[in-house]
């Protein structure tokens, strides 16, 4: 009987002892919206490493632009933030998702590219070709002047 009671009494304290680091906030953001505002967030932080200084001069901060996009305030953001990395493979499954969704654009970024060099490739050989017409013309046009000009040098002595 006294092994049954320090059982339950160990099993009590050790989950009378788990508490919880972080509270839930009063208005904590949805798991799905969440992940949205953190793929805003790291294509926002992939566009300043990439080219800082169109970021920099805008009068209004982008960050506070996609708070108020998903109509959340910083405070909500960063209390909804802490509560979720406390649970760490919660955390890292939202994150997956962000990654996942940055691959998918990333894909759908290179594959517009790769169209658009084509076409640039395309329009350049075009040009290339247009321009050895014209310069094949060019010495077709002026013997065609150079002729008309002995024509009428011919002319003029006949007369």
């Amino acid at each position: 009987m006294k092994n049954c009671i320090v059982i339950i009494l160990v099993l009590f304290l050790s989950v009378s002892c788990k508490k919880e680091l972080v509270k839930q906030p009063a208005k904590l953001i949805e798991k799905e919206k969440m992940v949205d505002i953190m793929y805003d967030l790291s294509l926002l932080d992939a566009m300043r490493y990439q080219n800082p200084i169109p970021l920099d001069s805008v009068e209004t901060d982008p960050v506070k632009f996609i708070l108020r996009k998903f109509k959340v305030d910083s405070l909500q953001f960063a209390q909804s933030n802490m509560y979720y990395a406390t649970d760490y493979e919660g955390y890292k499954e939202m994150f997956d998702e962000v990654s996942k969704r940055l691959a998918v654009n990333q894909r759908a970024t290179d594959s517009i590219l790769k169209i658009e060099e084509k076409k640039a490739a395309k329009e350049k050989k075009k040009k290339e070709k247009d321009s050895i017409k014209e310069a094949v013309k060019k010495p077709l046009k002026q013997q065609a002047t150079i002729d008309s000009i002995k024509q009428l040098i011919q002319l003029r002595k006949k007369r």
